[in-house]
Order: structure tokens, then C-alpha cells, then sequence
């Protein structure tokens, strides 16, 4: 899978007040309607247990100048919204990221485990979008990298 790049997405939550969150580059749209999105998380993940008792969550659509916010939020005993992370609360308490090209606030809408992932639907409730939204960040081929026009 190396081999086919993915767009990078921090997903956030509040979960008894305090912020979640992990990165993951399987996010993917299901639906227009209901507006549904996507994405898979490890059996193994130790943000998982606590992530998945939120009823809401957001999808941070990182930039391509993101790559140390997708690397913060994919390590292990770190405090991943301490600073240098910059972030705010958002509809319904969902941690937003500074610089994000977009946010996405959704309600949990399904969850089953399929092989050794969780696939997570959420039903998107907001949608907030710059306008003037920098390149995507992608994962390929084991690093970060961003997408080059072709005209």
C-alpha cells in the first residue's frame, strides 16, 4: 500500500472534556446523502479506547506545511495538543487544528471492526473550509509529501 498515496488527517474528539486524537491517511467519502466520511483505525491503537467513546469527532484536512502535526499526532506518550500544537474548541467541543485546509464535524454514525481495524462512519455535521486552501499533505511510500500541479 506504500505504493499509493493517501491524504493525511488528524481525527479529534472530546472525551470527558479533555482532547483525543491520531492521525490517519485512510479517510475516504461514503455518502452525499446523508453526507457520510470514513476512515480506519488499529485494534492496537492505545488512542482507540478512548477515542471511540466520543459520539462526535472532527477531521482535520491537513496542509502540506503540516507534516510535524501528522508525525505529533501519530507518536506514541506524547501530549499531542500541548504546544507547539495549536487548536480551539469547535461545534459541539471538537478540538479544531490550527492550519487545517478544512475541518470536518461529524456524529458517529456507525463503527464495526473488519479484519484488525475499526472502520468509523461519520455523518458530517459542519464544514469549515479556507478560502484559499493550501496543498493537501499525502503519505507515500513510508513519508509525507504534497501534490504538484500538472497543467
Amino acid at each position: 500500500m506504500r505504493h499509493h498515496p493517501a491524504g493525511v488527517v488528524v481525527i479529534t474528539a472530546s472525551v470527558g472534556g479533555r482532547p483525543v486524537g491520531l492521525t490517519a491517511t485512510s479517510f475516504t467519502s461514503v455518502s452525499l446523502d446523508p453526507p457520510l466520511v470514513s476512515f480506519y483505525v488499529a485494534d492496537t491503537s492505545t488512542t482507540w479506547p478512548t477515542l471511540r467513546r466520543a459520539g462526535e469527532f472532527g477531521v482535520q484536512l491537513l496542509s502540506e506545511e503540516q507534516a510535524d502535526v501528522a508525525a505529533r499526532f501519530a507518536s506514541r506518550d506524547v501530549d499531542r495538543f500541548a504546544p507547539p500544537t495549536a487548536w480551539r474548541p469547535g461545534p459541539d467541543g471538537v478540538p479544531l487544528l490550527d492550519g487545517a485546509v478544512a475541518h470536518l464535524v461529524c456524529t458517529r454514525f456507525d463503527t464495526r471492526l473488519i479484519g484488525d481495524h475499526w472502520l468509523v462512519v461519520g455523518e458530517v455535521t459542519h464544514t469549515l473550509v479556507l478560502t484559499d486552501p493550501r496543498p493537501p499533505l499525502l503519505y507515500h511510500r513510508g513519508g509525507f509529501t504534497t501534490v504538484t500541479p500538472t497543467e
